[in-house]
Formats: C-alpha cells, sequence, structure tokens
C-alpha cells in the first residue's frame, strides 16, 4: 500500500464520519498515523468495532497504525436544558444548581455535586468554551450558586463549564474513566490521553493501574490547566507524552497565553524526549468547508517548526464533511514545511550524571554522523523503544529505522516523529544483523544503492542492552 510518509505524524479523531473500515483504511492511505478514540462520546460497542478495523488495516497492510484513547477527565458540563437551550442576559442573577436537575428559564443545573463548595464569591464561571461569562455573587457551599451574568447567549444542553479561577475538587479519573480505562486496556491501546491533568499524581494513579493490569499501555498528559502549568516539569519528567489541549486551556488561562505556553511545551517535551502532541481547532473550518484557512495552514506550518511530533484532529475527521480533504491538506503542508533545512538537527547539552549518559551520547552522535555525512536514515534497534524516543529528539534529517520483535512496540512508536518501524527477531551476530536490515530495507525501497546509513546497536546483539556501538554503511 503507498503511504505518504511525514515526519510529523498524525493523529485523527474516530466518529460517525469515519468509523468504517473502508474510511479507516482512505484515511491511513492519506497518512494517519494514529486514530483516538474520544471516550467523551460512544457507546463500547462502537469503540471496539474501531479498534478491531484498526487492527485489521495494521494485519492486512502491513501498517503500524495505533491507537490513542482519550479518557473524558472530570468534564463539569450544563445537563438538560428545556426546549434544547435557555437564554440569560447581560446583567441577570442566576441561580445554579448542583442537583443534576433539568435547567429552565428559572435556574441552570450541573451534574456536579461539589461545584457549590468549590467556588468562591467573585470567582468566574465560563460556559461553553467561554462564549458566555458569569461571576459569583453568593454559594452556600452546598448546592446553590447565586451569579451574575458578565457575558450572556443561549445556555445548550450538555456544554461545558470551565472554572479559571477555582481549584477544582473532583478527582482527574472518575469513575467512567476508570470502567473506560480497564475497558482500553483489555483492548491493548497504545496510549491513553488522561484529560484535565494537575498535578504528577495524576498520571502516576493511572501508570499504578496500567502496571498492575501488566500491559504496555503509555499515558499521555493533557494540559488544559492552569495547575498543570504550574507543576509542569515533574508532569514532563513522569508522563510518557503531552498533549498541548488548547481547547480548554485557552478558556482556562486566555487564549492570548496559549502560543507561548504552546511553544513552551513543546521545548520541554522535546528535551525530555517525550512526544507532544498539538490538539484542537487545527482545521475546524474544515468541518465544513472543503479547504482550510490560511490561519490554519499557518498554524499547523508553526506547529511543525515549533517541534510537535504529531498534530491531533477532533471533529474535522470524527463529524466533518470533509474528513479525506482534510488529512490531505494537513498532510500537504506538513510536506511542505518539512522541506525546509531549519527544523531538523537540533541539538542538546546532556547530563553526564544520568545513568543513560553513554548510551544518550552515542545517540546525539549518531544523529551528527547522520547530519556531516548527509545520511538517507539511521537504524536503531530496541527492545524498550528507549533508542527510538532518544533518536527523534534530535530531530534528523535523515529517516529513522527502528528494528524490534516487540510487535506491540511497533504500533506504539507510529506517534513519535519520523520513527518508522520493522519487525525483526533475528538477532545473532552483528554484521549478519546489519546485512540483514540493509536488505530489508532495499527490498522495501527505503533506501537505495549507494545511500550512507548509520546503524547504531548494541553488542553483543543477543544480551539486547542499551546502545553502545555506531556503524557507518553504504548500501
Amino acid at each position: 500500500m503507498e503511504i505518504s510518509f511525514n515526519k510529523t505524524k498524525i493523529l485523527a479523531t474516530v466518529g460517525p464520519a469515519s468509523n468504517s473500515y473502508e474510511r479507516l483504511l482512505d484515511l491511513v492511505k492519506e497518512g494517519v498515523d494514529a486514530f483516538r478514540l474520544n471516550f467523551s462520546h460512544g457507546e463500547y460497542a462502537a469503540h471496539q468495532e474501531v479498534i478491531n478495523h484498526v487492527r485489521e488495516i495494521n494485519r492486512q497492510h502491513g501498517t503500524t497504525v495505533c491507537l490513542v484513547q482519550d479518557l473524558q477527565g472530570p468534564k463539569i458540563r450544563v445537563g438538560e436544558v428545556e426546549n434544547g437551550g435557555v437564554e440569560i442576559k447581560e446583567g441577570q442573577i442566576v441561580k445554579i444548581l448542583c442537583d443534576g436537575s433539568v435547567s429552565n428559564t428559572n435556574h441552570l443545573a450541573t451534574g456536579y455535586t461539589e461545584l457549590a463548595k468549590d467556588v468562591s464569591v467573585g470567582d468566574a464561571i465560563l460556559l461553553d468554551d467561554g462564549k458566555l461569562e458569569l461571576s459569583v455573587v453568593s454559594t452556600d457551599k452546598d448546592c446553590t450558586i447565586e451569579a451574575r451574568v458578565k457575558y450572556g447567549g443561549v445556555v445548550k444542553p450538555r456544554k461545558g463549564i470551565n472554572l479559571p479561577d477555582t481549584p477544582v475538587s473532583a478527582p482527574s479519573l472518575t469513575e467512567k474513566d476508570l470502567r473506560d480505562l480497564h475497558f482500553g486496556l483489555d483492548n491493548n491501546v497504545e496510549w491513553v490521553a488522561l484529560s484535565f491533568v494537575r498535578r504528577v499524581e495524576d498520571v502516576q494513579e493511572v501508570q499504578r493501574i496500567i502496571k498492575e493490569r501488566g500491559k504496555d499501555t503509555r499515558v499521555i498528559a493533557k494540559i488544559e490547566k492552569p495547575e498543570a502549568i504550574k507543576n509542569i516539569d515533574e508532569i514532563v519528567q513522569t508522563a510518557d507524552a503531552l498533549m498541548v489541549a488548547r481547547g480548554d486551556l485557552g478558556v482556562e488561562v486566555g487564549m492570548e497565553k496559549v502560543p507561548m505556553i504552546q511553544k513552551m511545551l513543546v521545548e520541554k517535551a522535546n528535551k525530555a524526549a517525550k512526544p507532544v502532541i498539538i490538539a484542537t481547532q487545527m482545521m475546524e473550518s474544515m468541518i465544513e468547508n472543503p479547504r482550510p484557512t490560511r490561519a490554519e495552514t499557518n498554524d499547523i506550518a508553526n506547529a511543525v517548526i515549533d517541534g510537535a511530533d504529531a498534530l491531533m484532529l477532533s471533529a474535522e475527521t470524527a463529524v466533518g464533511a470533509y474528513p479525506i480533504e482534510t488529512i490531505r491538506s494537513m498532510s500537504l503542508t506538513i510536506k511542505t514545511v518539512e522541506t525546509h533545512s531549519d527544523i531538523f538537527n537540533k541539538t542538546y547539552i546532556l547530563n553526564p550524571h544520568s545513568e543513560t549518559f553513554f548510551s544518550d551520547s552515542l545517540v546525539a552522535n549518531a544523529c551528527n554522523l547522520a547530519r556531516d555525512t548527509n545520511a538517507r536514515a539511521i537504524i536503531g534497534m530496541t527492545k524498550s523503544g528507549y533508542t527510538a524516543f532518544q533518536l527523534a529528539k534530535h530531530r534528523p534529517k535523515s529517516d529513522i529505522f527502528i528494528f524490534t520483535e516487540n510487535d506491540s512496540l511497533l504500533t506504539t512508536l507510529n506517534l513519535i516523529w519520523g520513527v518508522r518501524g520493522f519487525h525483526y527477531n533475528k538477532f545473532e551476530s552483528t554484521d549478519s544483523t546489519i546485512a540483514d536490515i540493509k536488505e530489508t530495507l532495499l527490498k522495501g525501497k527505503y533506501i537505495q544503492k549507494g545511500d550512507v546509513f548509520i546503524n547504531t546497536a548494541s553488542m553483543p546483539m543477543y544480551e539486547q542492552k542499551r546502545t553502545n556501538m555506531i556503524k557507518i554503511s553504504i548500501a
């Protein structure tokens, strides 16, 4: 199957517009590397079908597309609303009840029972991604809040509530999330994204459950709360990847701060060799239009230049009218930006006291060698995936080909910048393995006769320890 390969990966959300086998296959052909299962919507049966389709595509077509399960987290919402919506006007005093009742002209209601306890007088309450804003006038710290409307409009059912000034007491992992997580682990999803992460313990809790279940699933911390920004260094260190969830982040911290936060998060993630995903409204207009706006195209280009590992589409591919065109357009923009050399070859000062210092500096030197010799490819062999993450960190211009006998790792690595994985289980002598790999790449037309390629490996091969060797070869 002919697939276009960019270094920056594409993560597409699955929904009614994209959940059939044929449609998923078409999206993969256009350049989707990973699919997001959004557990804020959909029944298990529908998610199960998508999981089966994606695994089948990998089997039939030799692809390594991975799955990202996105947990809903403690998203606070308005409940049902009479007549499909009620209008609130500027200056009006509105009652908000925490009893899960149906909202009407007399009061709004939420199923989040702690809201009156959490808020204080003067706190802002934002509805529907900040389109409507209220300010708390009083709270009985039990079930009833009174708030003055600052910016009015129509309150629609199930719309989100954001509390930028309020430390929310709801746990990051709700009971629903816990059930969903076990469903994802039963299906061996490669990545799970945790919503509304606030502190490092939120991530550790999910990692603990994964470990208890004996699974290899990796955890993506979604950064969308001001508290997460405060605790960012610990979160980067502990999580396996980051997602810059610009929707809720923009509402919570103010959208004018998001561009610089995005750049800061990408830089920290790159430095720590952790994948980072940019999400929300990347091609929002393509939900309804066959072409993106200039601003959206610029946004994609900037995310690539910043150093994102993956760019995410939400409603565009889940419910949009033009999912295929959206991927094609995003893929073309990524490809165009990636023809410029100033996004490649990042250098880092390594920590000589790190226990992985020797192998890290070897990988860094392999990337420098690839740059200096204009090598077509860098080849890594890995059991844990560590070498793949480290190679990608330096953003080499050469292709990164990773060989491993661990099949679930092959799909996991599909989310990482520049990495393409191959199954390989004949780790014998170094020479025969390198010759073997060369043949595989020549046969697949990944390299051509005369191309320079750099091998990294661990000797002796059969021990499969940390990378300790670089070899330069010519195809």
